[in-house]
């Protein structure tokens, strides 16, 4: 099921939650929608749901405009981070819920529905549980009871919200490898929100960065890693550092020294790199700084630098050095980046 988002606006009391968004997801893909806090990932999902309605705009589940009809018109399978499981019911009967409730009119017959159940135990690996409560299971497992409850009435969009915010680090690590097989299975077009980057570069098709109620840009995990299309996206998405810089006949200058890098337009603009993206030299043109910090972190290690010409004000930064580099506190280090990108002002 495609689902087409159109110039939506929501308000709650003249505080715009959302401006303007459009947004194309294509049947059978995983989206993460990524942001920080008031950002307007959680509002989105919850108006392709249904659970909230738009001030302006339309939502569109394939041809059919859903701007205006209910959750369960829409048909949508919701996942939410607290489990929502019902403490009382099994885990078969929580499974089956959503079929038991049906008018009678669509709902399946009870040789059908326990069927249902068995074959999703087994997908989400839980079979020889059914008789369990909730109360008698792992976090993880309480999750996957959640997911397939959600699956069982065969939705069209499968809608998650930080289905693994409340778990440990080690558990949301497996689920996450889980959730991207049961979603290859399944076939499920398929929004989730996380405010965990790796959560969503390792998890989606395409990731959504979304901040101040706006989408900053979306793309595939390299796409927003690599190629970043502004400021905000660039220190959201990472690590980074960004220096202000000003290019003049084609030479860039920090704090009126060259620092050794071409760029063909001219003026103002903030120079943006990852840690990673440098290389050591010995060129008199390059950016240097003393070293405050110097740490070991796993197969490389990290020089935290003051950076600061003739008497400047000193910038903060980090950069990834070889394990072999003779780097220690209170010396001097010149590096340039190898990979970069500058903002206009």
């Amino acid at each position: 099921m495609d689902v087409k988002v159109t110039n939506i606006t929501k308000q709650f009391d003249r505080f715009p939650a959302l401006d303007n968004v459009s947004l194309d997801i294509r049947s059978g893909e995983l989206i993460a929608l990524l942001g920080p806090s008031g950002s307007g990932k959680t509002t989105l999902l919850r108006l392709i749901a249904g659970l909230e309605q738009p001030t302006g705009g339309q939502i569109f589940f394939g041809d059919e405009d859903a701007s205006h009809r209910s959750v369960q018109e829409r048909n949508v399978g919701f996942v939410f981070q607290h489990y929502a499981l019902f403490r009382h019911m099994t885990v078969a009967d929580n499974i089956g819920f959503g079929l038991k409730v049906r008018p009678s009119s669509s709902r399946p017959a009870k040789s059908e529905i326990r069927k249902r159940v068995s074959d999703l135990l087994d997908m989400v690996h839980l079979s020889g549980l059914e008789s369990r409560y909730p109360n008698q299971l792992s976090g993880g497992q309480r999750q996957r009871v959640a997911l397939a409850r959600a699956v069982a009435i065969e939705p069209r969009v499968l809608l998650l919200d930080e289905p693994f915010g409340a778990l440990d680090a080690k558990v949301r690590k497996e689920l996450r490898r889980w959730l991207r097989e049961f979603h290859d299975r399944t076939g499920h077009t398929t929004v989730f929100v996380t405010h965990d980057q790796e959560e969503a570069l390792e998890l989606a098709d395409r990731v959504v960065v979304m901040s101040q109620g706006k989408i900053e840009q979306v793309g595939t995990a390299d796409d927003v890693y690599d190629t970043p299309n502004s400021p905000f996206v660039f220190s959201f998405i990472g690590e980074s550092s960004n220096l202000p810089v000003t290019i003049r006949d084609g030479h860039m200058l920090f704090q009126g020294e060259n620092i050794g890098i071409r760029d063909a337009c001219e003026g103002d603009g903030d120079l943006f790199f990852r840690p990673e993206d440098v290389v050591l030299t010995d060129d008199r043109d390059a950016l240097y700084g003393k070293v405050t910090i110097c740490r070991r972190l796993a197969g490389t290690r990290i020089a935290e630098l003051d950076i600061a010409n003739n008497g400047h004000e000193p910038h903060h930064l980090e950069i990834e050095v070889p394990l072999d580099a003779t780097v220690a506190v209170g010396n001097e280090v010149r590096f340039r980046p190898t990979r970069w990108k500058v903002f206009r002002k």
